[in-house]
């Protein structure tokens, strides 16, 4: 993995963290709203 380096070398911004932590609370709500809308329908609720 070249691309691995050559991010370890660049630090991060705190506005790099920012958007990446958004990203991922993003992530986790849409994942967690499909499951629960999956669970839902199934009617296990």
């Amino acid at each position: 993995m070249k691309g691995g380096k050559r991010m370890q070398r660049k630090k991060k911004t705190r506005f790099q963290k920012i958007t990446m932590v958004a990203i991922w609370l993003m992530l986790i709500a849409m994942l967690g709203s499909l499951i629960f809308g999956a669970i839902a329908s199934l009617g296990v609720m």
